[in-house]
């Protein structure tokens, strides 16, 4: 394909509320006209999947930076910060090294909804992960579409949550793990975090969605907890239904990115025996989430 013909850029929806495939396109050859194409796919679909892609960890960093400037890595859960030399590179494994520690972050368990590190001021504006390595089965990643999820509340739902802010917790990571240097809580309205609007306008396209982090120790300012607890129950069940959702089985080289200020996502379990190598970036955010 002609890399300098962005109406040429083959964008595959997937059918359900987010995510679309571009196939054909090597990341490693992509100029300014074809990014231009691809972005604008990018904030209509969401979710784009690049699948056979052949990138080492400086090409994954070059394209990412396409988005805007990237977050250096979190600490993960061995006390390791980053890949040796590439503080951008964040490596999402259950593969223990020479030394008997993992080499990454997260393990082989289930990874529960989220949105990526929400309990910032600032959270990031997107993330790319590129499949090294994947198990024959399980590991599927599943991403929410939190504006379709908003069209579908009833007016009288929406007009009761505008306005109205829920502290992102940062106390566990999304799989179920302690951050370094958190002290848990059993209250919600002592975890640390950071409060947001439930409700955010999309600060590229305007379109309204609903802002949610995680399930986990959440709780909307000033409402006493047992209320706060039911409406994000109502909230979250319809925030991830079937209908607003995409699950993607990942083939080796898939590139996914996906906009972390729209969608959710979450990961299947798989066997802690096969092996599975994935590589993030992040783009920092520009903006605090508004409403």
């Amino acid at each position: 394909m002609p890399l300098d013909h962005a109406s040429q850029l083959r964008v595959v929806p997937t059918g359900a509320a987010v995510g679309a495939s571009v196939p054909g396109l090597d990341l490693r050859q992509v100029n300014d006209t074809l990014f231009t194409a691809i972005y604008e796919a990018w904030l209509t679909h969401s979710v784009l999947i690049f699948p056979g892609q052949r990138l080492a960890h400086e090409d994954l960093i070059a394209f990412s930076r396409r988005f805007g400037e990237l977050d250096h890595a979190p600490v993960q859960e061995n006390g390791r910060r980053f890949v040796e030399g590439l503080p951008e590179i964040y490596i999402v494994s259950n593969v223990l090294g020479p030394d008997g520690q993992p080499i990454g972050s997260l393990g082989a368990g289930e990874a529960s909804w989220h949105t990526d590190m929400s309990y910032l001021p600032q959270p990031p504006k997107a993330s790319l992960l590129y499949a090294a390595e994947i198990p024959h089965e399980g590991g599927d990643t599943w991403f929410a579409g939190m504006h379709a999820a908003w069209q579908a509340l009833p007016a009288s739902m929406q007009a009761r949550l505008r306005g109205l802010r829920v502290n992102h917790d940062g106390t566990y990571n999304s799989g179920g793990f302690l951050r370094a240097g958190v002290v848990p809580t059993d209250d919600p309205r002592d975890s640390p975090g950071t409060l947001h609007p439930l409700v955010c306008r999309h600060p590229e396209t305007g379109r309204e969605a609903l802002y949610l982090g995680r399930r986990r120790n959440a709780w909307i300012e000033g409402m006493e907890l047992g209320k706060s607890d039911a409406l994000l129950d109502e909230i979250w069940a319809e925030a991830t239904a079937s209908r607003h959702v995409y699950r993607h089985r990942w083939g080796k080289g898939d590139l996914v990115l996906w906009d972390n200020r729209n969608t959710m996502h979450r990961r299947d379990p798989f066997d802690p025996a096969a092996r599975r190598v994935m590589y993030r970036t992040q783009v920092k955010g520009s903006a605090p989430p508004m409403a």
